[in-house]
């Protein structure tokens, strides 16, 4: 999977098209994928219009306050329901939450457990990026909200 790093809309717009030129020219594999890493709300939302794009990767580096009511996690229910309807995926960086010192992971492991119920209430696909062992993970998501289902969708890829 390609990954594009970038806070320029316009630039992670022209590296999807590039990517999809390669694909169709035969210099990738079909199943070959493209993901943005995620920014910040307004980021995310424009990315998901673009065509072509199938996983928008939440950035566990990003180093935002959450809200009041609710936790700043770069997805928020608008943004689920864009990704249902274009059937983009929804990745996890699990390697960069367990990295995280004692208080972050705390924050993380909540942002996470907050993109879960977005994602299971609007039929988003979940999925996790790393090699990590997939009973661990399957266990964490049931631990943190995710149905069975969703969960044993998540740790198949």
């Amino acid at each position: 999977m390609k990954t594009i790093n970038t806070t320029n809309l316009n630039e992670a717009r022209k590296e999807i098209e590039k990517f999809l030129k390669e694909k169709k020219e035969g210099k990738l594999k079909p199943e070959e994928t493209v993901g943005v890493l995620g920014q910040d709300d307004e980021f995310n939302r424009k990315a998901l219009e673009i065509k072509g794009l199938n996983m928008l990767i939440i950035n566990e580096s990003l180093q935002v306050k959450d809200y009041s009511k609710q936790r700043n996690s770069s997805l928020n229910e608008v943004l689920a329901k864009i990704c249902a309807e274009k059937n983009i995926e929804v990745g996890i960086q699990i390697s960069e939450i367990i990295n995280k010192d004692t208080k972050e992971k705390a924050r993380s492991l909540a942002r996470l457990q907050q993109n879960i119920m977005l994602c299971k209430k609007a039929g988003t696909k979940l999925v996790f990026l790393g090699n990590e062992d997939k009973r661990s993970l399957q266990s964490l998501l049931l631990v943190l909200g995710a149905s069975t289902k969703q969960a044993l969708e998540s740790i198949k890829n």
